[in-house]
């Protein structure tokens, strides 16, 4: 009788009832440094970090285009002093010209037992401080927006590389099988650079971030074809499994295609997501005091759809401000800024009381920021940018503010320090490939050794850069 020859993946499948297939994912799995429980089933299985981990799952609150942190989470008193004068210092060199001193029109207030300030555009945010450790010293490479956010996602601002949320699922895997592990929603189209902030790069395909546009509030708008109204499940599970079929002959005629391992993959999660999708992403049935603790809008939906997704599983969630860059105030900082923070400061401080009264604020790390911060003087007038405004403030690489909740993190801190205008990082600062190393701590990863070897050479999210920051670990 005639057999068709076997793979070496064949061969294993078939030894030992999959065994050896298992005991080759293993075996594959110390090349990379990441260990699957069930690698063979799918890349998405969930995985054992390399050390015990304080966090499950990350919610990044990415507020696209450059908050300033003088105004939210920086207060400087000395731009008082010197407001419309030029500062005791040279301006450090940032994309447009600046000039004299910009004090901040906003109240700073000390909130909790640390008594950390934090401005009247965060609030309800600052309700929270105590669970909260601000990094007032982060610094960055270049004062333009593209190689910022590839920098605070990729770890890289240049070439191609892998998302922070594509590592995380590489890694770890997720929870849920029938979510996608990594979603990025952005509500009114894309920011910059668009689907190269969540990337997987030279990473397998499954561990790209899906984006969601939360503008949609219908489900079928939410999440296209999530429905089918031709065939049941049935049906389409018969469907399917005869594409699946001709996708393993094709696959195995011509060898190991990534591409095609992501497509098939991709078409097994379509078919889960018929399940859980339309209940993960249905706020409707939350209770009411939720809807009023959260409050109204686009981010209030958002955000609490972030933390059901976390109870649900999924390991990395990432929520963006709007598309294009909205927090890129070169003119009319004081309107927009009092704007956008309004959007955001009641639902993000439900975020983290909600994660907290659920017990899940210990296993969530949530960190929010943008890909740097804001000049502490005023950005002078340049045709075509701000036309003839002289009420805002240019890109800040220098020095600018983020911070981390939950996950192991050690709340109600300030950690470093900018100089006394708020424009240069200067004590204990922290680059972003620091920051990147200590988040991965934090999800169980010495992020030296979380690597995955391609064109001949082992990367990592933090290149060959990066130290854990051990004072932010509780």
């Amino acid at each position: 009788m005639f057999h068709e020859p076997l793979t070496r993946r064949d061969l294993l499948h078939r030894s030992g009832m999959g065994l050896g297939a298992l005991g080759l994912a293993g075996l594959l799995s110390e090349t990379t440094g990441v260990k699957s429980a069930d690698a063979s089933v799918s890349p998405m299985a969930p995985k054992r970090p390399q050390i015990v981990p304080r966090a499950k799952h990350v919610i990044h609150i990415f507020c696209n285009g450059g908050p300033s942190h003088v105004d939210t989470f920086d207060p400087k008193p000395m731009l008082e002093k010197f407001a419309g004068k030029k500062l005791p210092m040279d301006n450090l060199k940032t994309e447009r010209p600046t000039g004299a001193a910009l004090p901040s029109p906003f109240k700073f207030k000390r909130y909790g037992e640390s008594g950390l300030e934090v401005s009247e555009l965060f609030s309800h945010v600052g309700e929270c401080i105590d669970d909260i450790a601000v990094v007032r010293s982060m610094h960055a490479d270049v004062p333009n927006h593209e190689p910022s956010l590839m920098l605070m996602n990729c770890g890289e601002g240049r070439q191609v590389r892998p998302s922070f949320g594509s590592w995380v699922t590489y890694g770890l895997g997720t929870e849920n099988q029938n979510l996608p592990g990594f979603i990025a929603m952005c509500p009114g189209g894309m920011p910059i650079t668009e689907s190269a902030n969540w990337r997987s790069a030279f990473l397998p395909g499954a561990y790209q971030g899906t984006y969601i546009n939360t503008k949609h509030t219908d489900i079928e708008e939410l999440i296209a074809h999530i429905r089918n109204d031709h065939l049941s499940h049935e049906e389409q599970r018969r469907q399917l499994d005869f594409v699946q079929a001709l996708n393993k002959q094709h696959r195995e005629a011509r060898g190991d295609d990534p591409q095609l391992d992501s497509r098939i993959q991709s078409f097994e999660l379509a078919y889960r997501m018929q399940m859980e999708a339309t209940d993960a992403f249905n706020i409707k049935d939350e209770p009411q005091h939720i809807h009023e603790m959260y409050g109204k809008g686009v981010h209030a939906r958002q955000l609490m759809i972030a933390r059901r997704l976390v109870e649900r599983g999924v390991r990395f969630i990432q929520l963006w401000h709007g598309g294009g860059q909205p927090w890129d105030n070169h003119d009319d900082l004081e309107q927009n800024h009092t704007r956008l923070a309004g959007q955001l400061d009641q639902p993000l401080g439900a975020l983290l009381k909600d994660l907290k009264q659920r017990g899940l604020l210990d296993e969530t790390l949530v960190l929010w920021g943008g890909e740097f911060g804001r000049t502490p003087v005023v950005e002078l007038p340049k045709p075509g940018s701000n036309a003839g405004k002289v009420n805002g403030r240019d890109h800040n690489h220098h020095g600018f503010s983020v911070w981390l909740a939950g996950g192991g993190v050690k709340g109600g801190q300030a950690y470093g320090a900018t100089d006394d205008f708020g424009f240069k990082a200067v004590e204990n600062r922290v680059h972003v490939h620091d920051l990147h190393a200590t988040m991965l701590a934090l999800m169980g990863f010495d992020h030296e050794q979380l690597t995955y070897r391609y064109a001949g050479r082992d990367f990592r999210l933090t290149d060959i850069h990066g130290n854990v920051v051990q004072d932010l670990i509780a």
